[in-house]
C-alpha cells in the first residue's frame, strides 16, 4: 500500500528532526530543503519544484528561542512566522491538487501569560512579543485560508518541548546543572507544562482528519524542583545549590541595572518562580491524546 505523503517545513530544526524521524515510519515525508543545496528561505516566495503531491502539510518552520534586541531582529519574527506561513500557503495554492489538511505548529506564547494554571484554548490571545504576535497572525491567517480552500486545519499550541539536546530554557537548565552553574530558587515548586516531542507524531493522523486548535502537554506539569532532581540524577550530579527567594530577587534587580549583559533579570526570575500550566482536556477527549510523562524520559534528554 502506497504511503500517504507529507510536505513538512522545518524538518531540520529541533522539533522537526524528531517529528520527521517518527513520521517516516508511516508516511513519505519531504521538506523543501530536500530539493535545494542552499538554505530555503521561506521569508521569500518559494520557487522549488517537488516531485510528489502532498496529502498533508505540516508547517513547523518558524523562529523562536531568542530575545530580539533591535527592530531588525523583531521584524525577523514576522518575516519567518507570519510571512513565511503566507508564502507556504501561496506555494500550496499553485499545486495541481491541494492537500486535504495542514497542521500548524504554534505555541502557548499566544496567550501572553507569564503565570496561570489550567489555561484553556479559548483564553484571549494577548501575546505581545514579536514571537507571540507573529504566531497569532499566522494562526488567524491560516484559519481564513483553510476555510476558503476547504482544507482541514489543525493547530497545536506547544509549551516547553523536551527531547534529546533541547534548545531554550530546558537546554539551559541541563547545561547549567552539567557545568555546576545552575542555582535552584526557593522551594522550586513552580510548575510548567511540557511535552515529549516524539509523542506529537502520534496525534498527527487523527488531527489531520478532524482539525481544530489544541493545547498539548504531557498532562503532568512537573515542577522546577522535580526537573532539577531528575536531570541531576541522570547526569550523576548533586542536586543544585538552592538560594532563597529574596536573594534571587536581588540578583534579578542587579540584572535589571546591567541590562542585556546580565544572565538574569527580574522578569526572568518571576517567570522561573511562577506556575504556568495549560489544560489539554480538549485534545485528550477529542483525539484520544495519551502522552508520555517527560519526567520518565529525562535520561533520553541529557
Amino acid at each position: 500500500m502506497e504511503k500517504s505523503k507529507i510536505l513538512f517545513t522545518g524538518s531540520t530544526g529541533f522539533l522537526g528532526t524528531i517529528l520527521r524521524s517518527a513520521l517516516q515510519e508511516e508516511y513519505l515525508v519531504k521538506d523543501f530543503q530536500d530539493y535545494s543545496n542552499e538554505l530555503v528561505d521561506i521569508c521569500k516566495p518559494i520557487k522549488i519544484d517537488i516531485d510528489f503531491q502532498p496529502d498533508m502539510v505540516i508547517h513547523a518552520a518558524g523562529k523562536a528561542h531568542s530575545v530580539p534586541r533591535t527592530d531588525k531582529e523583531k521584524q525577523l519574527f514576522y518575516d519567518v512566522n507570519y510571512q513565511g506561513t503566507v508564502n507556504v500557503t501561496k506555494y500550496i495554492d499553485n499545486l495541481p491538487h491541494k492537500p486535504s489538511s495542514l497542521i500548524f505548529i504554534s505555541t502557548v506564547a499566544v496567550y501572553g501569560l507569564d503565570k496561570g494554571e489550567n489555561i484553556i484554548e479559548d483564553h484571549p490571545l494577548n501575546g505581545d512579543t514579536p514571537y507571540a504576535k507573529s504566531k497569532i497572525m499566522a494562526e488567524q491567517y491560516l484559519a481564513e485560508w483553510a476555510n476558503k480552500n476547504d482544507i482541514v486545519l489543525g493547530v497545536l499550541r506547544l509549551p516547553l518541548v523536551a527531547g534529546p539536546n533541547p534548545p531554550g530554557n530546558l537546554g539551559a537548565m541541563i547545561n547549567g546543572i552539567k557545568t555546576g552553574k545552575y542555582l535552584s530558587i526557593g522551594k522550586a515548586d513552580a510548575k510548567k507544562s511540557i511535552i515529549w516531542a516524539a509523542d506529537i507524531a502520534d496525534i498527527v493522523p487523527k488531527l489531520a482528519e478532524v482539525g481544530g486548535t489544541y493545547n498539548i502537554t504531557d498532562g503532568y506539569n512537573p515542577s522546577f524542583g522535580e526537573l532539577e532532581k531528575e536531570i541531576s540524577k541522570s547526569l550523576n550530579k548533586s542536586n543544585p545549590i538552592t538560594i532563597p527567594m529574596f536573594l534571587a530577587k536581588i540578583l534579578g534587580g542587579i540584572g535589571d541595572l546591567l541590562g542585556s549583559k546580565a544572565p538574569v533579570n527580574s522578569d526572568k526570575i518571576d517567570k522561573i518562580t511562577s506556575t504556568l500550566t495549560f489544560n489539554d482536556d480538549k485534545i485528550r477527549n477529542s483525539l484520544g491524546w495519551n502522552p508520555s510523562k517527560v519526567l520518565g524520559k529525562i535520561k533520553e534528554i541529557v
